[in-house]
Formats: C-alpha cells, sequence, structure tokens
C-alpha cells in the first residue's frame, strides 16, 4: 500500500477531540505535511519513544481517545513500550504502525520487522486487539474496527518504502509543539 494512502485512511479515522502522538522521522514529517493539526504532538528527535509518550497522554486524558503512529523501526527501538502499554492497557489508545520494514529516517536500512510479527508481539504482551492490513481497504476496515473495540489496539499496515514526495521539517520547536497540544489536549 502507498504510504500517502495510507495516511489519508489513517488522518480521515482521526475525530476531531481525538489526539495523536506522532514518532520522530520521515512519517512524523510526512502527516506534519499531509495534516498538521494542534491536537498532533511530534516527537523530535528521539526515536522510539512516540508510544511512550502517547502511553503518559492516554493515562493522562482518558476521556480522549489518543493515537500513536509510528513507525516499524520506531516500534522495534522502543520495544519496551510495547510491554508498558499491555500492562496498563488503556482503553483509549488505537497504536497505529506504518510498515515499510525500513529505518526510512536513517537511510533506509533494513528492519527485522519482516520477520518479528509486531502485531504478535503487542498481542503476546496484553494488547486486546491487532489488526493487520496490505491494502487500502483493508487498512480502513481496520481502524474502523479499532475505533469501536476497547484498547489497546495495534493496527499494523504494510507499506511501501520511500517518503512521500514533497515532505518538509516540521516548522515549530520542540516547546511550541508541546504547549499547542497541551493546550489541546486540556479542552
Amino acid at each position: 500500500m502507498n504510504k500517502l494512502d495510507a495516511l489519508k485512511v489513517f488522518t480521515a479515522a482521526v475525530g476531531k477531540s481525538d489526539l495523536v502522538v506522532c514518532c520522530n522521522g520521515v512519517i512524523g514529517r510526512e502527516l506534519y505535511t499531509t495534516q498538521d493539526r494542534p491536537s498532533n504532538f511530534y516527537m523530535i528527535g528521539s526515536m522510539g519513544l512516540g508510544l511512550s509518550i502517547g502511553l503518559g497522554v492516554a493515562l493522562a486524558q482518558p476521556r480522549k481517545r489518543v493515537f500513536v503512529l509510528d513507525g516499524d523501526g520506531n516500534v522495534l527501538v522502543g520495544m519496551n513500550a510495547l510491554a508498558s502499554v499491555g500492562s496498563e492497557r488503556p482503553v483509549n489508545l488505537v497504536h497505529v504502525v506504518l510498515d515499510d520494514r525500513s529505518h526510512a529516517s536513517t537511510g533506509g536500512q533494513r528492519t527485522i520487522s519482516g520477520d518479528v510479527k509486531l502485531e504478535s508481539v503487542a498481542s503476546a504482551v496484553g494488547y486486546r486487539a491487532t489488526h493487520r492490513a496490505d491494502a487500502v481497504d483493508a487498512f480502513d476496515a481496520s481502524l474502523r474496527a479499532a475505533l469501536v473495540q476497547p484498547g489497546p489496539v495495534m493496527v499494523l499496515a504494510l507499506v511501501d518504502g520511500g517518503a512521500v514526495k514533497g515532505v518538509g521539517r516540521v516548522a515549530e520547536t520542540p516547546p511550541e509543539l508541546a504547549a499547542r497540544f497541551a493546550a489541546e489536549a486540556r479542552r
């Protein structure tokens, strides 16, 4: 599945009051370029920590749905966060993983996600549900199912490698991103 198509499906599933925590790297810049909004938080510079931040947000804001948009490389670097999510089991957390089987942000090195089924790991550590999709329609159906299931839920989408064309850097500084996200989280 084309990554831009996957991002369009993802952004269509996110509601106005939902919060999104996005991993660092290419995926964050792609989301920023395709649909920036104040309730999106972009992790800048720290690989593998998006899910840890999203878990904290989900626990602090139990009345809001929290999406974590991750890449396979970030999940593999921050595997400990999967266990923490499985232990805490926040019902409002939807973990979306765009798996291109590479570390796109650091030169496209192959990851081991083709050998290690991340959704199986999520299930083993306590996620209530997992979905895997390799086509746009299946990804859309998986996200719709995740919206009505208690979390934590992982939706893994197999996407083509490479970056979306015309993607720039996040313009706001980390403190600016944090301030605008915190204001949205309090609404």
